[in-house]
């Protein structure tokens, strides 16, 4: 059984983002940080971070946010870049002013365009990032896809074949699944992650996308009733639906 892993209270908030050691130390001897209802006199009691910490542990009256290893869906609107360092609209200023100074940092799992929206992952776990986007996983990706020009009828078994080539690159791409929704959109579903991917499949056969919309990871659909910008922290049952667990036993 792996031990539940201990912080020093100053070092979990400062990671967190609630300021330097200083500030956090300030906090605690104003007494604004509580466990379990109790107040912490001592910014050097190691704590336990366990997964209900958020719900134990208050800052300023209002509940900790949530300790490392988050993984959060968030649905990301047209004009937001996937960066960040370009100029611009960034994804990451979607988020909460002081999560952008957590440490470890919060990454995009692969990225979606500027000019594409959709579901995308964002986790500061390493490790769990790269379980998801290693092309060992073969985690399916489904974009609602809009065309400039009305569909030909052979997209499908193209795609399905294995064998279609992308400009400027000398590996076919794996067999992708297309699912016809009118004369102009559809339902493409990939387990790569190239480069402007679905946009280059359809132009590799005489179209363009004019829209890109990623709806489903795996078996995890974008939520209804998660609009543009928003984002919400996700379950186990949630990653679930992307990854298997790990089998714990094995080393």
């Amino acid at each position: 059984m792996s031990k539940t892993p201990t912080l020093r209270l100053d070092r979990l908030l400062a990671n967190l983002g609630y300021g330097s050691r200083r500030e956090v130390q300030q906090l605690v001897w104003a007494g604004l940080v509580t466990l379990d209802g109790e107040v912490i006199e001592d910014s050097d009691q190691r704590i336990a971070v366990t997964r209900d910490l958020s719900e134990r542990m208050k800052v300023q009256g209002k509940p900790l946010d949530p300790p490392p290893g988050l993984i959060l869906m968030l649905h990301k609107p047209l004009g937001v870049t996937c960066s960040h360092k370009e100029a611009g609209l960034l994804v990451y200023g979607l988020l909460p002013e002081r999560w952008r100074r957590r440490d470890p940092a919060l990454s995009t799992v692969g990225r979606l365009d500027k000019e594409s929206s959709g579901l995308l992952l964002m986790t500061d776990d390493g490790n769990l990032l790269h379980r998801i986007i290693s092309p060992r996983a073969n985690i399916s990706k489904r974009y609602h896809v809009t065309l400039d020009r009305m569909l030909k009828g052979d997209e499908a078994e193209i795609f399905a074949s294995g064998t279609l080539m992308l400009e400027g690159e000398d590996k076919p791409l794996l067999p992708a699944q297309l699912d016809v929704l009118s004369p102009t959109s559809a339902h493409v579903t990939v387990t790569e992650g190239r480069y402007h991917q679905v946009r280059r499949m359809f132009a590799a056969l005489g179209n363009h996308v004019t829209a890109l919309h990623r709806n489903r990871i795996g078996a995890l659909e974008l939520p209804a009733d998660l609009e543009p910008g928003q984002f919400r922290l996700m379950s186990e049952a949630d990653l679930g639906m992307i990854l298997p667990p790990v089998n714990k036993a094995s080393h």
